[in-house]
Order: C-alpha cells, then sequence, then structure tokens
C-alpha cells in the first residue's frame, strides 16, 4: 500500500504525513533475507541466515534459562489439577504462574505454553487468560466476556489433555513497575488506592500505558530491544515447562491473542521446541504499522532495522515447515484487512515453497479483535493434529 493515490492523485493520510512516500520507497517491496527471493533454495540454509540476522537486531539475552522453581499452592478447580508457582529472574520482581492439567492425569501431556494478551491491562497477566475459582475479579470478567467469549481459554485446552503454563511476562501482573520504584516526576499523581481494588487498577493501567514510551527509550538506551525481555522470558518459562516430570517435551504447543499472538511470533518463530502455534490478532505487514497503524500498538513489537531484512510475517515463517496457524478477525481495528490478508498470502507462500503447505493455515473471521469460543475451537483442533 503506497501512501500516495495514484489513480486520484490524491496524498492518503498515513502516520507519516509528507514523509510517508521516502520511507515506503526505504521499505522496499521485500526483505533482503525474504525466503521468496530466488536465492534461497534451502529452507533449513535459509531458516539459519534469516535467524542469524534477527538475533543482531533484537539484540537477545544470554541463552542460559535456568531457574528455580517454587511451588507456592496446589488445588482442584473446573476439573484440573492447579499449582500456582513462581520463580525468579536475573531482573525484575518474581514471576508468578500457573500450571494446570486435567485432574487425576497420569504420564507425560503434551505441552501448552499459553501466553497472556496486552489489552491494556498490566496490573494482571496470567489471570486474563485462566480461572482458579468460581469468584472472579469484575475487571478479568469482563476482559474474558470481551476477548475471549468469557472463558479462559489456558483452562479449555488444558480439559482436552493438555499439561498447560501461563505465565506474568515483562511488566504484566508480578511483573508489572511498582508505582513507589520508579523518579517521583514520573509518578502519577493521585490518590492511594485499596490494592486490587477497581480504582486501583483503573488508576495503574493507566498509568503504565503511558509509561510504555519512557520504558521502550530506557530499553533502546541500555542496548537492547523491548521484544528481547518477552523472548527471553517466554522461552524460560518453556524450558520450565518442557522439564517437567508429567510433560513430553516432544510435544509443545504455544498460542495467544494480540500480545499474545506476537509474542508467539517471536517465540515459535525462533525455538524449535515449539512443534505448534496459533497466532491470533497480530498478523500484518511492517508496511501497514508503518504507514497505517503504529498508533494502534504499542513498543512491545518493534525490532530496529529488521524491516530492511524480513517483513513481520517472515519473522514467524523463519520455523517453516513446523505447523503454524493464523487467525484474523476481519474488523480488527488494529490492522489494515489488505495488509492482514497480504501477510496471509506470504506465509502461504512460504510454506508453498518450503513444500509444506498442509502446515500452514491461516483463517479469517467476521469480527473485531478478538479470540471467541468458534477461533479456539479451531486452534485447539490444530494442536490435537500436530502434537
Amino acid at each position: 500500500m503506497r501512501s500516495t493515490d495514484m489513480k486520484k492523485g490524491n496524498a492518503m493520510k498515513t502516520m507519516m504525513g509528507p514523509y510517508a512516500d521516502w520511507a515506503d520507497k526505504q521499505l522496499g517491496k521485500r526483505g533482503s533475507l525474504s525466503y521468496l527471493h530466488a536465492q534461497f533454495k534451502s529452507v533449513s540454509a535459509w531458516r539459519k541466515k534469516a535467524r542469524q540476522v534477527f538475533d543482531e537486531c533484537l539484540s537477545p539475552f544470554p541463552a542460559n534459562q535456568s531457574v528455580k522453581v517454587t511451588v507456592k499452592k496446589k488445588f482442584t478447580y473446573d476439573s484440573l489439577d492447579m499449582e500456582l508457582l513462581e520463580w525468579q529472574l536475573p531482573y525484575g520482581p518474581k514471576t508468578e504462574a500457573l500450571f494446570m492439567k486435567p485432574s487425576g492425569a497420569k504420564g507425560k501431556l503434551p505441552g501448552v505454553l499459553a501466553l497472556h494478551d496486552h489489552g491494556g491491562i498490566k496490573y494482571y497477566g496470567y489471570k486474563k487468560i485462566s480461572k482458579t475459582g468460581a469468584k472472579q475479579n469484575a475487571r478479568l470478567k469482563k476482559h474474558q466476556q470481551s476477548d475471549y467469549d468469557g472463558l479462559g481459554w489456558a483452562n479449555e485446552i488444558a480439559k482436552r489433555g493438555y499439561a498447560v503454563l501461563v505465565h506474568d511476562t515483562f511488566l504484566f501482573g508480578s511483573r508489572k513497575v511498582p508505582l513507589h520504584s520508579v523518579h517521583k516526576r514520573i509518578q502519577a499523581e493521585g490518590p492511594q488506592y485499596k490494592k486490587d481494588s477497581t480504582a486501583a487498577t483503573n488508576h495503574y493501567n493507566q498509568w503504565a500505558g503511558s509509561h510504555e514510551s519512557v520504558m521502550a527509550k530506557s530499553i533502546f538506551c541500555s542496548g537492547n530491544t523491548w521484544p528481547a525481555y518477552y523472548l527471553y522470558e517466554d522461552q524460560v518459562a518453556l524450558g520450565i515447562l518442557a522439564k517437567r516430570k508429567d510433560v513430553d517435551a516432544n510435544r509443545l504447543g504455544t498460542g495467544g491473542l494480540s500480545g499474545g499472538g506476537l509474542r508467539t511470533v517471536m517465540l515459535a518463530g525462533t525455538d524449535d521446541r515449539i512443534k505448534a502455534c496459533f497466532c491470533a490478532g497480530f498478523m500484518s505487514t511492517w508496511r501497514d504499522f508503518m504507514l497505517n497503524k503504529c498508533h494502534t500498538h504499542t513498543w512491545m513489537a518493534y525490532i530496529p532495522l529488521l524491516p530492511k531484512y524480513l517483513d513481520f510475517p517472515e519473522i514467524l515463517a523463519m520455523r517453516a515447515p513446523l505447523p503454524t496457524m493464523v487467525l484474523n478477525c476481519n474488523q480488527d481495528g488494529l490492522y489494515t484487512l489488505p495488509e492482514m490478508k497480504k501477510a496471509d498470502k506470504l506465509l502461504k507462500a512460504i510454506y508453498k515453497k518450503a513444500g509444506a503447505s498442509d502446515r500452514y493455515q491461516g483463517h479469517f473471521f467476521d469480527g473485531g479483535h478478538q479470540l471467541t469460543a468458534p477461533m479456539q475451537k479451531i486452534a485447539f483442533d490444530w494442536f490435537d493434529r500436530w502434537i
């Protein structure tokens, strides 16, 4: 999509105003490392080169991912045996997580690392896609109703016979930035609310949203990228899941909606321990972000310089020929439909060239930004087929 309508001769409205044409030309038609270039014959050779450049742009954290896991509580709910877990990463507060599997299940089960969304709700993490009791926080209930048809999708796939781990990631839930820990000049003003009250969560989420730009600039100054934090923390969690005695490390999957879809792109695209994945509500092109929709997204998606080499869908395609599913919604306001369609076409072309057309599926549904019950069923059936 060009920023100028050549037929009508009228400049289209973009995020960059009069600078859009130049930026669009710099981005070019296709990144220099796209697998669709004729020079790349072997998908495995391409993957090795693409991941090398991806790492150079990402600035990943050290590969040492061994952490000590503490079981804080065991209980049964929703016909599932559950464990509340905790571990300490080299930085920040302790990570809280929830593990669940069918009650009384024996032997090694296929494992799923369920990735929670962003949703503008940083006060909570894993709780946004799970349920641990009959009484549910009103804010979480509203979120699940609007985005997941009222379901805790991590619970729903666990009921199918999977061992599921869902953890708080960087800046969410237990990993969020406490207000008292930042400089007074950027602390939000206002009264002190009772912990976990609706007023407190709304106040914090509003502050955390505005704090993202400050955090992003600080991260760039450290020589890192925001997705590097996500990828590292998700790889640690994946390692914890894979090492469990009740999990088959050779049958692991991952998926998520929105911010969880973004994390799926990064994790599944770079870690071959993931044998099957689904990405919901986070698939388009760098051009779409640049010209149309950067204002609908946070800093969490961006890796400077990478677009010169790979388009956004090609990050996920680095896992080809491993099974991959993408779920899109036609009226998702975070993207433009034409660019979502281009991303789907690109992924199909890559999987076809890799000789694995049957291992990619892209679906489009009517509706807004969501992972509905029917969409969940399609994703879970995909896991049933491959892991």
